[in-house]
């Protein structure tokens, strides 16, 4: 077999962590001894747990001494949460390290290659780079951002409305579309709002129909506090922190940020009062990723000022007309721009997906 074969095979495995790590990466590993025999296997399960070099190795045992390693990303070099990796590979007699990507957490970024060299093992990296880098966009966002990775979500009509009009509650996707959304929506780390989509739909903001093992962080982007006390989404406390981004004004209404703070919301404050210096404020609290519902204001925001690098549309059988609210307030875009664009088809409605820059 060749390294590409092998790491394709620690992919697979790493992407079995998928919306279970955060904000750690998804890592995968195989430990193949000098006879070509797959002799370990591991992937991140769970943050705060063992890496995959680790659980791939304690499987390999004294048969790693001599093998090479196989991992989506250069081992890490510190002490963590976990102790570092790259000195349990040193340790377990490992020859040969291909790894597909470098780590750009700037504790690592690099380091761990030095430290293995250094030790004597042979480092070979680029395998599979493209697809590890697609694995971890949140966390490389993270890492080199400062800021969650977003997907931009949108249900829209056929002539690219997301709503019959300005403030009008309009459900446009099947049970089909409903429950992907669901689905998808329980392996990020946040779901954000506008207060507009608060105060119009009033909506719960939770993961429903899925399991999901984590709390879910619910974000209301409000400017001037307007949320009422008794949304709905505050009485989901059970389901993850809720945490309203305003501005130095909004935060200075105080029995406004009071009657919020008494029901367990917790307030940042965006101190430019722009949707990058909110989602920067995010990323101080490890959140990977984001995904960004609505409403329009909001992601007409986003969309100006750079900051969605995925989107996820549902194209429903329906014509809203010209009085309807467009995607993006009217921006240009097309399905047909977005990269590694990948489509399916929900009962009545058509998912197209993509990443706005591609994966970097």
């Amino acid at each position: 077999m060749l390294d590409t074969d092998y790491m394709d095979r620690a992919l697979f495995l790493a992407a079995r962590g998928r919306g279970q790590t955060s904000p750690n990466p998804l890592v995968g590993a195989v430990v193949v001894s000098s006879e070509g025999v797959v002799v370990g296997l591991g992937f991140h399960e769970r943050v705060g747990q063992a890496h995959a070099e680790v659980r791939a190795l304690d499987m390999a045992g004294a048969r790693a001494r001599g093998a090479t390693l196989y991992c989506t990303l250069e081992p890490c070099c510190h002490h963590g949460r976990t102790p570092p990796c790259a000195g349990r590979v040193v340790e377990a007699g490992i020859a040969r390290v291909v790894a597909a990507s470098s780590d750009p957490n700037p504790r690592v970024d690099g380091q761990g290659f030095e430290y293995l060299r250094a030790h004597g093992v042979q480092v070979e990296t680029g395998v599979g780079r493209g697809a590890a880098a697609a694995l971890n966009q949140p966390f490389f966002t993270l890492m080199r951002e400062g800021r969650p990775f977003v997907v931009a979500k949108a249900a829209t009509s056929l002539d690219s409305r997301i709503a019959a009009g300005p403030g009008q509650r309009t459900l446009l996707t099947s049970t089909e579309a409903n429950h992907h959304a669901q689905r998808v929506r329980a392996e990020m780390d946040a779901i954000g709002v506008g207060v507009g989509t608060v105060l119009v739909d009033d909506p719960l903001l939770t993961v429903r129909e899925v399991f999901r093992a984590r709390p879910l962080v619910r974000v209301i982007f409000d400017r001037h506090l307007r949320t009422p006390p008794d949304a709905r989404v505050l009485s989901t406390r059970e389901a993850g922190p809720v945490i309203i981004v305003t501005t130095e004004e909004g935060a200075s209404r105080a029995h406004l940020r009071k009657a919020l703070e008494d029901r367990c919301v917790e307030i940042e404050v965006a101190r430019d009062g722009t949707l990058g210096a909110a989602l920067r404020q995010l990323g101080t609290r490890d959140v990977t990723s984001l995904l960004l519902e609505g409403g329009a204001a909001l992601h007409r925001t986003a969309w100006d000022e750079g900051l969605v690098d995925f989107v996820r549309l549902y194209i429903t059988p329906h014509t809203l007309g010209p009085g309807g609210v467009s995607l993006f307030g009217g921006r240009p875009f097309s399905p047909h721009s977005l990269l590694e664009r990948r489509v399916e088809l929900l009962g009545p409605d058509v998912m197209i997906e993509g990443y706005v820059h591609g994966p970097r």
